[in-house]
């Protein structure tokens, strides 16, 4: 059977639905990566929650979520960068999905989605930073195109390296 797959502009509202799949698939993904303090603390729904909130009341970035037979189940967010030396790409701060439909192509069909988005908009390069020990992304990002940078920079206890791609 064919699932249903649906993308649309996160609005008002999407809070919940952003924080739960952040929250949710950093448990999965970085819990081998963060220390536990640090994992408790950066999956805390309440505050993601918090911070989607501001994002969509403020209208900041560009969020996205992929629903499948009705169900979200990835959320990507992408914007300017925020590295001043790199002021013409823009940037992917995240794609995130639930744990259960990992390896079905959700998330090449949310990748393949933004960066078109990213394009339409005028950016001609884009970059994104990954964890350096998260194998599963980095190969993801790769087969997308993306290529390793130099680039690199400590976030709690681990080390996130760049890639970018010119669209």
């Amino acid at each position: 059977m064919k699932s249903n797959v649906d993308i649309r502009k996160v609005k008002i509202g999407d809070e919940k639905v952003l924080a739960y799949i952040q929250t949710e698939s950093w448990k999965f993904a970085f819990s081998k990566i963060l220390s536990k303090e640090d994992l408790d603390k950066y999956t805390n729904i309440n505050k993601a929650e918090e911070m989607y909130t501001v994002l969509l009341n403020k209208d900041i970035g560009n969020g996205f979520i992929l629903s499948v037979d009705g169900k979200p189940h990835c959320i990507a967010y992408w914007n300017k960068t925020r590295d001043e030396e790199m002021d013409n790409y823009a940037e992917i701060i995240c794609i995130h999905s639930l744990y259960e439909n990992w390896g079905k192509g959700y998330g090449s069909i949310m990748m393949e989605y933004i960066l078109k988005e990213i394009k339409g908009t005028g950016f001609n390069k884009v970059m994104l930073w990954v964890f350096e020990e998260n194998n599963r992304a980095r190969k993801f990002y790769e087969n997308h195109g993306f290529v390793l940078t130099e680039k690199s920079k400590k976030f709690s206890d681990a080390i996130e390296v760049m890639y970018y791609k010119e669209l």
